[in-house]
């Protein structure tokens, strides 16, 4: 994907947040986060990168929280890239053990709320007992008609395109007919929602870092120095204030 696919509205940098008491306005339907600054957050505290994952846990709690109390009604977060393979094996090793402990403890509490979850990604290279955990808490939620939260799980943008393409491939029938964007978009991961109205970036870093790198073309960017576990739910409304300053045109002239 070139720059070229990013509108100037849709690629607005907000570093700083407006008064949030200042500013109303629409509330995004789909809410997309890359959750950094977890190992960082640990480092200036001078404790293991476990714990500033752990934080990291109770912050995904209380934001799936106040985005289903905004209105929100799919929120998608990047928990574990393609590319996390390559860090320690023993922090590897320790992600997975949380996944599988979140996935047990607080399915309860998301059903309760009429939350939906969703699991996108390889899981084929999870182990066997994590798959089923992932199965069984997405069949538990399956039939509630809250907020959708999707965690992104041994994801990638460019693995996402390259399945979608290869299913296709597979399956098409007339060979002659014409590939569109709506066609092609339902084989993706996310083919379930729309495509994300606001991204959200925290830990200061200002990249995609491959992900949702088809649905997030039009999408609005907003990034923040606030380290994932200190990203609350104002500093969640800060980014949704900045939401709403913005004029979406889609290529399309103002007005």
């Amino acid at each position: 994907m070139t720059a070229a696919h990013f509108s100037s509205a849709s690629a607005q940098i907000s570093l700083t947040s407006p008064s949030v008491e200042e500013h109303t306005g629409p509330v995004p339907a789909h809410i997309a986060i890359i959750m950094d600054g977890n190992g960082r957050w640990a480092a200036e505290r001078k404790l293991p990168r476990a714990a500033g994952h752990r934080k990291g846990v109770k912050t995904v709690r209380n934001i799936a929280q106040a985005c289903a109390s905004r209105g929100v009604q799919y929120l998608t977060l990047f928990a574990f890239s393609s590319e996390n393979w390559q860090r320690p094996a023993r922090e590897v090793s320790f992600l997975m053990r949380l996944f599988a402990g979140v996935l047990r403890r607080e399915i309860q509490e998301m059903n309760a709320q009429g939350m939906r979850l969703r699991v996108v990604g390889d899981l084929s290279r999870f182990d066997a007992h994590l798959q089923q955990l992932v199965q069984e808490a997405e069949d538990k939620t399956a039939h509630n008609s809250g907020m959708t939260l999707t965690i992104a799980a041994n994801y990638g943008g460019r693995w996402d395109i390259l399945q979608a393409a290869r299913h296709i491939a597979r399956n098409r029938v007339d060979e002659q007919a014409l590939l569109t964007e709506a066609d092609f978009a339902q084989h993706l991961a996310l083919a379930y929602a729309p495509e994300p109205d606001l991204f959200i970036r925290t830990g200061g870093e200002k990249r995609l870092s491959n992900f949702l790198l088809w649905q997030l073309a039009y999408t609005e960017l907003y990034f923040t120095d606030i380290f994932w576990p200190d990203f609350d739910a104002e500093a969640l409304e800060g980014a949704l204030a900045s939401y709403q300053q913005r004029e979406r045109r889609f290529g399309r002239l103002s007005g």
